[in-house]
C-alpha cells in the first residue's frame, strides 16, 4: 500500500519573553528615529539626505548593523510608480515638496535582534494621503484575523488584495522583489562583518536568510510571504515583518511592523506605534459599501459618490471608498 506523505510538523515558537522584549525595544528604537527624521525633514530635502540622517540617528541610538539599508521615497515614488528594477528602490535625488507624501523604511539590528519598520508621512496638506493613512487600519486588523484563523499565507495575501480592490486602491507591495508582503525575522547569529552590505542587505542578513531559505524549503515552507506556491502553507511560528503597501495614483503609504505568530495564536508585537496612535486619536466615520455589501473584513466601505466628486463632494482626485469605522 502506498504511504501517505506525513504533514510537516508545526515548528515550536522559537523565542522567549526576554527575546520578544528585545525585539520590541529594537522596533521602538527604529520608529523613534523615523519620527525624529519626520520632524526634521522639510521641503528641499532629498531622499538621500533623509536616508543619511535616518542612518546617523540609528547609529547614535546604538544600532550595530542593518537587515537592509535605510530607504526613503518621496512623492509618486511612495507608490513605486515607474519602478522597473531593484535599483530604483534606493534613495535618489528626488526633493521633497509641499504637499508631498513620503515613506521612511529602516531595518536596524541591535545585539542580533532585528526590526523592520515603515513610516508614512506628508509635508503640508494632502487629503488623499489622509484617506489612505486612515484606511491602513483595516489591513492591520484583516491580516491579524486571517493569521489567527491559520489561513495559508498566500490566502491571507489574496484577502488583502481583495480589500485593496474594494477600496479602489493599488497593491504596491507586489512591486517589491518577490512580490512580498512580509518576511520572517530572527535573531541574527551569523558572524560576517557587521555594517557591511551587498545590494542593500547586510552581509549577516544574507547569511542568515540564505540558511533559513534552505531550511524552510526542506519543510515545504518559505520565510518570504508572497502570493505564490511557496506561501501556500499555514503561518510559521516566529516573528514576521509585515508591510501592506497601498497606493492611489501618485500617493503611496504603508506600515511595517512585527507580527508574533505562535503555534495557536497571533498578535502584533507592539500597539504603541505611530500609525496605531494616529488611528486611536482620530475621529471616526461610518458608511456602507458601494453595493450595500461588506468587504472581506466585514466592515463595509463608503459608497461612491454618483456625481464623481469624491467623498467631500469637492475633489474628484480623491479615492471614493473607505471602510466603515475608518478614521479620518
Amino acid at each position: 500500500m502506498p504511504r501517505t506523505p506525513a504533514t510537516p510538523a508545526t515548528p515550536a515558537f522559537p523565542f522567549t519573553e526576554r527575546d520578544l522584549a528585545r525585539f520590541r525595544e529594537t522596533q521602538q528604537l527604529a520608529y523613534d528615529c523615523a519620527e525624529q527624521v519626520a520632524a526634521w525633514i522639510e521641503p528641499g530635502v532629498t531622499e538621500r539626505q533623509a536616508t543619511a540622517e535616518l542612518r546617523r540617528r540609528l547609529v547614535v541610538a546604538g544600532v550595530q548593523d542593518f537587515f537592509h539599508v535605510p530607504f526613503a521615497w518621496f512623492g509618486d515614488r511612495t507608490a513605486f510608480r515607474h519602478f522597473h528594477t531593484p535599483l530604483q528602490f534606493f534613495a535618489g535625488n528626488r526633493r521633497l515638496q509641499e504637499g508631498m507624501p513620503y515613506v521612511l523604511d529602516c531595518a536596524p539590528v541591535v545585539d542580533g535582534y532585528t526590526a523592520d519598520i515603515g513610516y508614512g508621512g506628508k509635508v503640508g496638506e494632502n487629503r488623499v494621503w489622509d484617506r489612505l493613512a486612515a484606511d491602513l487600519r483595516v489591513y492591520r486588523e484583516l491580516i491579524l484575523a486571517e493569521v489567527r484563523a491559520r489561513r495559508p499565507l498566500a490566502e491571507v495575501y489574496a484577502a488583502v488584495d481583495a480589500q485593496i480592490e474594494a477600496h479602489g486602491y493599488d497593491n504596491r507591495h507586489r512591486v517589491y522583489p518577490g512580490r512580498v508582503i512580509g518576511h520572517q525575522v530572527t535573531r541574527t547569529t551569523a558572524r560576517g562583518p557587521a555594517g557591511v552590505n551587498v545590494l542593500g542587505f547586510g552581509v549577516r542578513t544574507l547569511q542568515t536568510l540564505g540558511r533559513e531559505l534552505v531550511s524552510e524549503r526542506l519543510h515545504g515552507r518559505s520565510p518570504l510571504w508572497a502570493d505564490g506556491r511557496s506561501s501556500r502553507h499555514a503561518p510559521t511560528p516566529g516573528l514576521w515583518a509585515v508591510e501592506p503597501h497601498i497606493g492611489f495614483r501618485e500617493v503611496g503609504i504603508k506600515f511595517e511592523e512585527l507580527l508574533v505568530v505562535t503555534e495557536d495564536d497571533a498578535y502584533w508585537l507592539d500597539d504603541d506605534l505611530p500609525h496605531v496612535r494616529r488611528w486611536n486619536t482620530a475621529p471616526t466615520a461610518t458608511g456602507t459599501g458601494p453595493t450595500g455589501t461588506t468587504g472581506p473584513t466585514g466592515t463595509g466601505t463608503v459608497a461612491t459618490d454618483p456625481a464623481g466628486t469624491g467623498p467631500t463632494g469637492t475633489d474628484p482626485t480623491e479615492p471614493t471608498a473607505a471602510p466603515e469605522g475608518a478614521v479620518r
